[in-house]
């Protein structure tokens, strides 16, 4: 009787709590992303940059060439830096998902230089999607901005 008692108790366990579940709050899971993002953006090291995306990752920026990869995306932003482009900040506008994809959109903003080599000031908009992590954390997959 004791092991239909414990059968019973294991399975309404497993159905109020599903096994390896890692669903957080998205819009936190994200902002902790942005963060990080911005932190190693504002080193200065595109190594520190391509780190947080997947080796499969794609990077679409304005100019249409996608960047796939890390070599490729480590050479995205090696060239936003050899053009002055710093003080990068991510604001969140919306986030989504579930325990293993989430997806961001957030404005962006940047200093930098115009064409003519004066002070400017950069913004737009972006779209992200992570992939979560072992560790939870959360790997770019995909990343387009104007």
């Amino acid at each position: 009787m004791r092991l239909i008692h414990a059968a019973a108790f294991a399975l309404c366990l497993l159905t109020a709590a599903p096994v390896g579940s890692y669903a957080g709050d998205p819009r936190s899971d994200v902002s902790a992303a942005y963060a990080a993002f911005d932190a190693a953006y504002n080193k200065g090291d595109p190594k520190a940059v391509t780190a947080l995306y997947l080796q499969n990752a794609k990077v679409l920026p304005p100019t249409h060439e996608v960047a796939s990869g890390p070599a490729a995306i480590e050479k995205v932003f090696a060239g936003f830096y050899a053009n002055g482009v710093t003080d990068h900040k991510l604001q969140l506008i919306d986030a989504g998902g579930d325990d293993k994809v989430l997806y961001g959109t957030a404005n962006w903003s940047a200093k930098g230089k115009d064409k003519d080599g004066k002070p400017a000031s950069f913004s737009g908009i972006a779209t992200h999607v992570f992939e979560r992590q072992a560790d939870r954390s959360l790997k770019l997959r995909l990343h387009t901005f104007n």
